[in-house]
């Protein structure tokens, strides 16, 4: 029985890795600064919450030693410098110390597509250095860089689909920016051939759909799959690029995460797909899922939830 350990285990695809990893002879420990943030994986057999900060390198030293791997899926979208220096370059800097510490060496990181020292954004530069630190410290690493990741609990096309129950338009900032969606399942599976594979010691894999669309094409379909507008969705306006900066700072200034930063815009200037230069999912033995084979059912879910609630809201009225 294997032992693994993730860090971001509590999230969008730490939550479907552990249910996948759940399913194997492996016992899973996640962990968590704070233990409420992972009771919908408290159900899950085999698995222990470890109440620590991925940040506290002597906390995290004796659970690397007493495990057979570790996951690291910390990361953060939005940000300064320094936040995005601390969760991608820093904390694997202390994670790589911690493992050469207790003897540790097998480490599966997950980047992002379209990192790299010289991009134009902040997310990605410190995300290619954080996998410049691991794959400097001489351990057993493999690294997964997915594009964005759609699914279920998405805050991706599940936010637009909302937008579009709210607002009759949506102005749309790098609206022709291009993304390849991958399904977070097919994310989860890798990382779980990550794990049981030797063979990817030293490799980095591009976790990538099938498919290539603009943003405005996903926002489109966001809300013709949840049935907005009796399935038509609403007008996508883009914006021109000076009105598209004004927007991301406009949210940045907004209460909670942005929707979208100015950061998020320079990473967009390059196209959020496959390079073609590194092997993908199916060298993974992984054949990606289609978006419109996965997305319409959990936005149509959706909006017949929305839909059923304002009749609800309507029949309350009278």
């Amino acid at each position: 029985m294997k032992k693994i350990l993730i860090l971001g285990g509590t999230g969008f695809v730490g939550s479907h890795l552990c249910e996948k990893l759940a399913k194997l002879p492996c016992r899973v420990t996640v962990v968590t600064r704070r233990r409420d943030t992972a009771r919908h994986l408290q159900l899950l057999p085999m698995l222990d919450i470890a109440e620590v900060s991925a940040h506290d390198s002597s906390s995290l030293a004796p659970l690397l030693a007493e495990h057979d791997a570790v996951v690291n899926l910390v990361g953060i979208l939005h940000g300064n410098e320094s936040a995005f220096e601390k969760a991608h370059v820093q904390l694997p800097l202390e994670l790589s110390r911690a493992c050469e510490a207790v003897g540790q060496r097998r480490i599966i990181h997950v980047s992002a597509v379209g990192a790299s020292p010289n991009a134009a954004s902040m997310y990605q530069r410190s995300k290619a250095r954080g996998e410049a630190v691991l794959l400097g410290a001489g351990l057993d690493v493999s690294v997964l860089r997915p594009s964005v990741i759609f699914g279920a609990e998405d805050n991706f096309l599940n936010t637009f689909a909302r937008l579009q129950q709210i607002f009759p338009v949506i102005p749309l900032a790098a609206s022709q920016a291009r993304f390849q969606p991958v399904w977070v399942e097919d994310v989860a599976s890798a990382l779980v051939k990550c794990i049981e594979d030797k063979s990817t010691i030293g490799q980095t894999y591009e976790a990538c759909g099938p498919e290539v669309f603009t943003l405005k094409q996903l926002v489109q379909l966001a809300g013709r799959y949840s049935g907005v507008n009796d399935g038509d969705g609403r007008p996508v306006i883009g914006l021109p690029a000076a009105l598209a900066r004004l927007q991301a700072w406009l949210m940045e200034l907004a209460p909670g995460e942005p929707l979208m930063s100015r950061d998020n815009l320079d990473a967009m200037k390059i196209d959020n797909v496959a390079s073609g230069k590194l092997p993908g999912l199916a060298a993974l033995g992984i054949t990606a899922s289609a978006l419109g084979a996965i997305a319409p059912y959990y936005l149509g879910a959706q909006g017949l939830r929305s839909g059923l609630m304002g009749k609800r809201k309507t029949a309350g009225r009278f």
